[in-house]
């Protein structure tokens, strides 16, 4: 198992490599650089011409240069680098078969092809086998002390929880878990009932709270090193990683952003 990580060469690619090399590093395995070579897909020449070296030579120079960014940065762990020829949903989608983890940044290829591939991080978020990262690209990827879990009490967000407290412990972070109640849901009603016994919930804040779920869990972000939420869920957090709501929080979120994906919970183990 390995952690995977989408590259396109864009500087602000450099967080998303960092983040999953650390993330890599703290779980023991091997990292897996991707890049996605989307120019296959088209009829375009890809070789080198007397104008320039060609698609694939910069492609793999995209790769090479990864490879030498996560290695600079964590030099005793295990670093590979793929050029994969396909668009970046579908070339990410398959690897999340096999992965541990997906990680991204806000933008998987460079600003001339966004329009290309501008819903990758949806699909990945909404269809991925395995949890998927989005980090941003102008913030310290591990900045911030503790890790905001987004909780509704269905299934995706248990393995939010899961998920969350996980990477916590393995980090040396303290751990948040917000329920949000439905407008429509008793304030009685104890949302955390089912997390607090939880082996790793003993030492973390549970926390209820009535609201948007956007705009709570926006600001619970502000100091945190990761938010995790499920990709679906009931109540406030309905269709969070497939709606407005998903939106807000891939573009707007001061932190990464670690999405459940229902894939996820489904694959063996």
């Amino acid at each position: 198992m390995t952690v995977v990580v989408g590259i396109d060469g864009a500087p602000d690619c450099e967080n998303a490599i960092r983040w999953g090399a650390a993330e890599a590093e703290a779980r023991g395995v091997g990292l897996r650089l991707v890049h996605a070579f989307v120019w296959a897909e088209f009829r375009v020449p890809l070789g080198p011409s007397d104008m320039a070296p060609g698609l694939r030579a910069n492609a793999d120079r995209i790769v090479e240069e990864a490879v030498a960014v996560a290695r600079e940065f964590a030099p005793g762990l295990e670093v590979t680098g793929h050029r994969v020829d396909g668009f970046p949903s579908a070339v990410l989608l398959a690897e999340s078969r096999s992965a541990e983890l997906v990680v991204i940044g806000s933008r998987v290829v460079g600003r001339l092809l966004s329009a290309v591939i501008s819903s990758a991080g949806v699909d990945l978020a909404a269809h991925a086998r395995c949890p998927v990262v989005v980090v941003r690209p102008t913030e310290d990827a591990l900045a911030g002390n503790e890790v905001v879990i987004g909780y509704d009490g269905s299934r995706a967000a248990d393995a939010a929880v899961d998920f969350g407290l996980e990477y916590a412990k393995r980090h040396g972070l303290a751990a948040r878990i917000v329920a949000v109640l439905a407008d429509d849901e008793d304030e009685d009603h104890d949302l955390l009932a089912g997390v607090r016994a939880h082996a790793l919930a003993q030492d973390a804040e549970l926390i209820e709270v009535s609201g948007h779920p956007s705009e709570l869990l926006l600001e619970w972000s502000a100091d945190a090193q990761l938010l995790v939420v499920g990709s679906r869920g009931r109540g406030g957090f309905a269709g969070l990683l497939l709606g407005s709501v998903s939106q807000t929080m891939l573009h707007q979120a001061a932190c990464p952003v670690a999405v459940i994906p229902h894939g996820a919970i489904e694959r063996p183990a």
